[in-house]
């Protein structure tokens, strides 16, 4: 069997579109930006959640954070050389809660397609991922760098699982354990024999969905960076963010 799927080159990526809005084409670069902010905004609630607001303050702050970010004049806001998105959003969204604190307004939440989508995320998922972290006693600042490496690497399983449903491939539940971080894997052996492998059959494919998983993961972190030379740096940065936690 060939390799799940070719690995792909490394292209323009989504901050790197962002990163240069005042050029040529600033409704890609705020497409771009409305999905990263899609894909990362549970790190963001569970910062504002553990600075001490409430579950619904915390849904308007997120929200206001986001439409804020993602008003007309975005471009202005956001310079080259900001380099990772990860660290762009944490300095942006502590200086919009001091600044909110000051006004001591209440936002309105909801309001255009994005925001009203978010609304419904934070609802369904924001509060009770947050609940899932009660045990931990990070600080904001540790819980958003952890929460973000767990969205991002849960991000990679996800597009992993829909690579495999796309052509049909109904092995990933049972390859799945052995790729998630965390996660105890069940004997090698006991697995092969699940998908009816000798255990060097199994081995191989395990070495080509782990191949891909990195792959993927390698894709992933590149969307949050402006350049090529800073996914690795960006990948140790999150990885000992799941150490520290």
């Amino acid at each position: 069997m060939s390799n799940p799927l070719p690995p792909r080159e490394f292209t323009t990526t989504r901050w790197s579109v962002v990163l240069r809005a005042g050029g040529a084409s600033p409704e890609e670069a705020h497409a771009a930006l409305e999905q990263l902010c899609s894909d990362y905004w549970y790190p963001l609630y569970a910062y504002v959640r553990r600075k001490g607001h409430s579950p619904e303050d915390a849904a308007d702050l997120t929200q206001g954070f986001f439409a804020k970010l993602l008003g007309n004049d975005f471009a202005q806001t956001i310079r080259p050389e900001v380099g990772r998105f990860r660290s762009f959003l944490l300095t942006a969204l502590s200086r919009f809660l001091i600044n909110e604190w000051q006004k001591g307004q209440r936002l309105k939440r909801g309001g255009n397609a994005f925001t009203d989508s978010l609304d419904a995320l934070i609802a369904e998922r924001g509060e009770a991922s947050y609940l899932d972290e009660a045990s931990h006693a990070d600080t904001p600042e540790h819980l958003f760098q952890r929460a973000w490496a767990e969205t991002l690497l849960a991000r990679v399983l996800a597009r992993l699982s829909a690579e495999c449903a796309t052509r049909g491939d109904v092995r990933f539940d049972v390859l799945k354990p052995f790729l998630a971080a965390g996660d105890e894997p069940p004997a090698l052996a006991d697995a092969a024999a699940q998908l009816g492998l000798t255990l060097p059959a199994f081995k191989s494919l395990l070495h080509r969905f782990r191949q891909r998983y990195r792959e993927l993961l390698m894709d992933e972190v590149g969307q949050t960076v402006g350049t090529r030379s800073d996914v690795a740096e960006e990948l140790r940065g999150l990885l000992q963010a799941l150490r520290d936690g």
